[in-house]
């Protein structure tokens, strides 16, 4: 080995301090990365609606948060049609040309 401070790998001790430091680094960042998407997830949704669909016989009824009434009505909508809706044709048909048979929101 060459030198004092050579460790069994062949690496010096300041080689294995940046590697260890630089893996604290990404760990730490991930986590505060980790942490803004979940704030901020948390403080968006304030309307929770739920929407009921009938489309071709079959009725869905779905619930959905947004940021808004509008936001969250038109998110349940799709997740109802897409219980409903077969196919593309059928999901733009529901989705975009069948208005919701109810809607019910909060805040």
């Amino acid at each position: 080995m060459s030198g004092a401070n050579a460790s069994p790998t062949g690496r010096s001790d300041q080689e294995m301090s940046k590697s260890r430091r630089n893996q604290i680094l990404i760990g730490l960042g991930f986590v505060i990365v980790l942490g803004l998407i979940i704030y901020s997830s948390m403080g968006l949704a304030k309307v929770n609606c739920e929407v009921c669909v009938e489309f071709r016989g079959k009725t869905s009824c779905r619930p959905a948060y947004g940021t808004n009434r509008d936001e969250a009505i038109a998110t349940a909508h799709r997740t109802a049609c897409a219980d409903i809706a077969f196919g593309r044709d059928d999901s733009i048909s529901c989705t975009e040309l069948t208005a919701p048979k109810s809607a019910r929101c909060s805040e």
